[in-house]
């Protein structure tokens, strides 16, 4: 693992883990093709994708020796900082997608606090349709880019959801999940059972495992001079 100052420029490197703090607006996948030019490796692969309006901790793996322990790091937990909007909910539960739904109800603290219990210890949750998760080899957000909709099988996921902050509509999360919580979903479920709608504004993952974000260069520099 490389460990620098997050103004340090990327340390020269045959294989081994980058940490990564992706910057806003560029896809998972636009930093393993950052990184080959940079490098001039192909063999280049990640442990786990942020959306592209999400921030924070990449676990980037380069070289087939660190490729092929992709696995080993997506089981890991990982932490996240969050804002959920209440009154708005859209197709693909983020600020990303097309407005279905508003509410004027403006729900108390006492009414928050009350439904976050919902969404602490082990819960079924069912994963967006927007997402990379495949049922019957088809990934599900190439279905529901087309309108359709299907079944998806509710998942068991660990977490502990805190309360940072509360001003309407935003609310600020601090979440730990286990591997396969859609914090997306999350967003939605908490909107649902509030009685007004949500969907997540704003995403950063601060940890995953024992990487820190705290261990990351900024991924700006990753694209520099390109």
């Amino acid at each position: 693992m490389m460990k620098n100052n997050l103004a340090s420029p990327m340390p020269p490197m045959n294989e081994g883990i980058l940490l990564v703090d992706k910057p806003e607006g560029k896809t998972s996948f636009s930093l393993v093709s950052a990184l080959r030019r940079k490098t001039g490796i192909q063999k280049i692969g990640h442990a786990g994708t942020l959306d592209p309006f999400a921030t924070g901790l990449m676990i980037m793996l380069i070289g087939k020796t660190f490729t092929r322990l992709s696995d080993q790091y997506l089981t890991q937990e990982k932490e996240y900082k969050c804002t959920v909007r209440l009154g708005i909910t859209t197709d693909t539960y983020d600020r990303e997608g097309i407005v279905t739904q508003t509410s004027p109800l403006e729900p108390s603290l006492s009414d928050i606090e009350a439904a976050l219990t919902h969404f602490n210890g082990t819960i079924l949750q069912i994963p967006p349709m927007f997402s990379a998760k495949k049922i019957k080899g088809k990934k599900l957000y190439e279905l529901a880019r087309k309108g359709i909709s299907v079944e998806r099988a509710p998942v068991s996921v660990t977490l502990h959801t805190t309360l940072l902050s509360y001003t309407y509509p935003n609310l600020e999360l601090h979440i730990v999940c286990s591997k396969g919580t859609y914090i997306r979903s999350l967003a939605y479920d908490l909107g649902m059972l509030l009685g007004c709608g949500a969907h997540l504004q704003a995403l950063r993952r601060l940890r995953s495992g024992t990487f820190s974000i705290d261990q990351a260069i900024n991924g700006a520099l990753l694209y520099a001079d390109h």
